[in-house]
């Protein structure tokens, strides 16, 4: 009986220890915690997601792209947006905010034989760029608007 409890504590102990190590963020490592952190804490987020998303595609702006958002938001955390456009066999629509913490904000993917129209209410963390990317057969497109958040709107 003895022997049985004191494998039990002994697991027990082993198996706490571990999870200690583990959820402190003692058994990673420092090169995966430095390439995020490199990655979290860099000016231009923007430019990695877009990097990252579209895979250095050329990006080309056009007038087909309707964005349709306040210029002024009382309240960043509702923001409404709705973006239409007339290109042909629109296959994804996504919704970028320069400066919040997470540019993507929002990303539709389309059969080409629905309308491309898409409606969401964004969370904005201060005045900044939005930026819709368009992507079709032909290629990627892109048109943005700047929207100004009036201070005591948003807290992210």
């Amino acid at each position: 009986m003895t022997d049985n409890r004191r494998a039990f504590i002994k697991k027990s102990v082993a198996f706490s220890g571990y999870a200690i190590f583990a959820t402190g963020g003692l058994l990673t490592s420092p090169e995966a915690t430095a390439e995020w952190l490199a990655e979290t804490t860099s000016t231009n987020i923007l430019q990695q997601t877009l990097k990252r998303l579209f895979k250095d595609q050329k990006i080309i702006e056009s007038d087909k792209i309707d964005i349709r958002i306040p210029k002024t938001a009382e309240n960043g955390a509702a923001v409404p947006i709705a973006v239409t456009s007339s290109l042909n066999n629109v296959e994804s629509i996504a919704i970028l905010v320069e400066k919040n913490p997470i540019p993507l904000a929002a990303k539709f993917e389309l059969s080409p034989d629905l309308e491309a129209f898409v409606s969401v209410r964004l969370k904005i963390a201060e005045s900044s760029a939005v930026a819709v990317i368009v992507e079709t057969n032909e290629g990627f497109f892109t048109a943005s608007k700047k929207v100004i958040v009036t201070p005591g709107g948003c807290e992210i």
